[in-house]
């Protein structure tokens, strides 16, 4: 029995690789390939835009109506969709395809989530052993394999651009207009010269699609259908849609949550800076879309490694130490960003930046997941609910001004909402410290309390 669950843990991580190799890659490209009136930014910030309405309501409708298993296979065409899109790049095509991939994201996740809780769980019951222990360990798995489609997706599109065959150097007076200076109304036109061929881009859509299709078949042949076993029992059809959409705002009344809406919300802005902005303004410009791939992958590999890296850490160091690593490490980068000025011969530079991006990044996602977990332990699900609607929030917002901010206003933003989201992850911190402080000093006062009440009687 356990063969069976491990291959339906491995179809769903490799069905989850190929979908995400794809829109992966794409991701990174939105901003360099369509700069034109800024539709690769726009088509970005409409598709969070519908992953935002989508994750209010839709994924307990779905799931309800379809189980998990349709409902990923419905969902991944939603992706395949978006491929196909950018064939015929124009706001016709790619922003209703980016809608309808929005649409299915958070359906998509919420799916890949109930799927492996409840398969670990039956698994645990099976081998008498402690659920919790197996969904972590599914999920250790899932996302093992799952990050790496960030590198693979990167590198076939840096392989692909590489074939341009002339390559002529970025004159001098373009790279003056790169990196925290590029205002977009100066590099419309310049980059014209840098465009891959038509037929280059065709061929990696055509990879891109045929990925995405290969998920699609793979899930649906080979991912088993699974029961929710514990709702069967309780005769229970989960609580009604409504209160399941007002239970997410209901949570705002939790004064840590208000708090804590700037963590995710910053997380989407600085996904959205490193995806719509590092690529283009710094990438792109300076270097040629040939090397967006690459610098990308930097990014992912060390994503992936501290991830694993921070799973084991924070029991050590605790949860804080980490997220101060992340702040510090983002704020380093965001002033050196403003402060340098991008040209070919630094090579390495634009390396170390998407490198050190990802060392800040991976403690946002493991560590902002744990934290909702362990403060709203009671309300996982609206926690949850909450943290994808504010990162999306995040990301159709700075996808939205990408197009008319300069890069260094762009760079202040990030700085301010960073100081914002860590004073009030502090203050969240030091209420829950007062609390766990708290019922120690009342245990302590309690007998001589009962002292005074015997010779008060």
């Amino acid at each position: 029995m356990m063969e069976s669950s491990l291959k339906n843990v491995l179809v769903l991580s490799f069905g989850f690789l190929l979908l995400f190799t794809a829109y992966g890659g794409l991701q990174s490209l939105q901003s360099s390939l369509y700069g034109e009136e800024g539709l690769g930014v726009t088509a970005l910030s409409t598709l969070y835009g519908g992953m935002l309405l989508s994750s209010m309501f839709l994924p307990p409708l779905l799931i309800k109506r379809f189980g998990c298993k349709w409902t990923i296979v419905i969902s991944m065409c939603c992706y395949v969709a978006f491929s196909l899109g950018n064939f015929y790049a124009s706001w016709f095509t790619l922003v209703p395809t980016s809608i309808l991939l929005g649409l299915g994201a958070a359906p998509l996740w919420s799916a890949q989530g109930t799927y492996l809780t409840i398969m670990g769980n039956t698994q645990a019951e099976k081998a008498g052993k402690v659920g919790r222990d197996v969904v972590n360990q599914y999920f250790g798995t899932f996302f093992l394999i799952f990050q790496s489609s960030g590198v693979w997706g990167n590198l076939i599109s840096s392989l692909v651009f590489g074939q341009t065959p002339s390559q002529e150097a970025i004159p001098e007076e373009q790279l003056l207009s790169c990196g925290a200076s590029d205002c977009l109304m100066a590099t419309a036109s310049t980059n014209s010269t840098q465009r891959p061929s038509q037929t280059l881009i065709y061929t990696l859509l055509g990879i891109y699609t045929g990925s995405g299709v290969l998920a699609v078949l793979l899930v649906a042949a080979f991912l088993e259908p699974i029961k929710d076993a514990q709702r069967k029992r309780e005769g229970d059809e989960g609580p009604p849609f409504w209160s399941t959409l007002l239970s997410t705002f209901r949570l705002l009344g939790d004064k840590r949550l208000r708090l804590l809406v700037l963590l995710p919300m910053y997380s989407g802005f600085e996904q959205a800076f490193l995806a719509g902005d590092y690529t283009r303004s710094y990438v792109t410009c300076a270097l040629g879309i040939r090397f967006v791939g690459y610098v990308m992958i930097c990014f992912s590999a060390t994503n992936s490694l501290c991830s694993v890296l921070y799973g084991r850490l924070s029991q050590k160091t605790g949860r804080a130490a980490l997220y101060a690593l992340g702040a510090v490490t983002h704020l380093c980068c965001i002033i050196a960003l403003l402060l340098w000025e991008p040209h070919p011969r630094q090579l390495a530079v634009f390396f170390v930046f998407s490198g050190l991006w990802g060392v800040s990044d991976a403690v946002w996602q493991t560590q902002n997941n744990a934290l909702y977990g362990v403060l709203f332990e009671k309300n996982k699900e609206a926690a949850f609910a909450n943290y994808r609607l504010w990162e999306s929030l995040g990301f159709v917002i700075a996808f939205g001004y990408s197009t008319f901010l300069c890069v260094n206003v762009k760079l202040y933003i990030l700085l301010g909402v960073l100081s914002l989201a860590m004073l009030a992850y502090g203050t969240v911190e030091y209420l829950e410290a007062k609390k766990a402080a708290r019922p120690a000093a009342a245990e302590q006062a309690k007998p001589a309390e009962g002292e005074e009440t015997e010779t008060a009687m």
